[in-house]
């Protein structure tokens, strides 16, 4: 039996989906379901989030009001304002296209402090899954709003997809961001999920090629926060400090990294499970802000949503079988759920092999290598 507590008390951060439509949008991999259609977050959710958010944020510094979509920006800067009013001594971060992104979005961006994540996978040639509506790459238009920020002194992260993890392209994708002068590059390998029915196959040797290759070139000119290899090398660091490595219930409670649809229903521990229904679970959704408190949702989350117990199973079945698991920590549940059948107790995954296997056996081999 699991234990009933492994979700922290107070998460560190929430995730609001202001609106479902990504405009001008319409990536190939695309997991979300409703892009296509303008839903509008009412006010009254955002308003019974913050009575949740203002009371942790003296217990949590820093805690982080992120704002996903969809393409937040299609919310108008009007009604974000409105929707962000609510929130006292929060960050405010963004994650977009920066398709939009407009002199006057960079006036409001620094008028409220936010931390700007944008959305771009590398090279022009790297982006031919980011096409926009009408079927036209979308590379020029998210440069265009990334020069914006750029003349207006806004730093920024970015995140880019990477659907083909081809070592031959790990340095040359790597520099694009340094020479962009990003903050903070994540990367994420393409997944099976949602309504995205066609990610390539796992090549596990590949894959770690691939960040062993990203992690050279990170170290030749280390100009760029690489979230993947830093997280590697954090964990290398536990380990020989003798630290808990993994999120369990025995070390570090998961954070329920609650996500807050555009009607105030709360998916927990996944985003990419909102707006989906299974014939099991329902909407995948423990309540809604409308109706009980964040605050309720996030303290009862085990007791009240049943496909939790099904992912702690699977979770510790990686434990029992899984070399990894010390940095992995256990599948993450969306990829659970689209690669097994609907099931959140399965083991392994395709994200697992190419993005968290294949991750720490590549920056390791980079790690040997230049210990020599």
């Amino acid at each position: 039996m699991h234990s009933p507590t492994r979700l922290a008390a107070i998460p560190r951060s929430v995730i609001m989906q202001p609106t479902t439509q990504c405009l001008p949008m319409d990536c190939t991999y695309c997991y979300l379901p409703f892009r296509k259609i303008e839903n509008l977050m009412p006010v009254p959710v955002a308003e019974a989030v913050a009575q949740a958010v203002n009371g942790w944020t003296s217990q949590v510094p820093g805690f982080e009001v992120v704002w996903h979509g969809g393409e937040p920006l299609a919310t108008g800067r009007e009604h974000l304002a409105l929707l962000m009013a609510p929130f006292e001594n929060v960050k405010h971060s963004v994650q977009t296209n920066a398709a939009l992104v407009d002199d006057a979005w960079c006036v409001f961006l620094l008028e409220h402090d936010f931390a700007v994540g944008v959305s771009i996978d590398g090279p022009e040639d790297m982006n031919t899954h980011r096409i926009t509506l009408a079927g036209h790459p979308g590379f020029r238009v998210t440069m265009r709003g990334i020069e914006r920020l750029q003349r207006h002194g806004i730093p920024f992260s970015a995140i880019a997809v990477v659907s083909d993890p081809d070592p031959s392209n790990a340095a040359r994708f790597y520099e694009f961001f340094a020479e962009l002068g990003v903050t903070t590059l994540g990367v994420n390998v393409e997944e099976e999920e949602g309504v995205n029915l066609g990610a390539r196959p796992a090549d596990h040797g590949r894959a770690v090629e691939f960040w062993a290759a990203l992690a050279d070139a990170w170290r030749a000119n280390p100009v760029v926060r690489l979230r993947e290899v830093q997280r590697v090398l954090n964990f290398a660091g536990a380990v020989l400090g003798g630290h808990a490595t993994a999120p369990t219930p025995t070390s570090a409670p998961w954070d329920p990294l609650p996500t807050v649809a555009y009607d105030g229903g709360v998916v927990m521990l996944s985003p990419e499970l909102a707006g989906f229904t299974d014939t099991r679970f329902g909407d995948f959704t423990t309540g809604n802000v409308l109706k009980e408190g964040l605050d309720v949702l996030v303290s009862e989350a085990e007791q009240r949503t049943p496909w939790i117990t099904e992912f702690w199973n699977g979770v510790d079945d990686c434990r029992a079988t899984c070399p990894a698991f010390a940095f992995c920590g256990g599948a993450h549940p969306a990829n659970r759920y689209f690669e097994h059948d609907g099931r959140f107790d399965g083991t392994r995954t395709r994200y697992c092999t190419t993005a968290k296997i294949a991750l720490l056996e590549g920056v390791t081999r980079h790690v040997r290598e230049h210990a020599r």
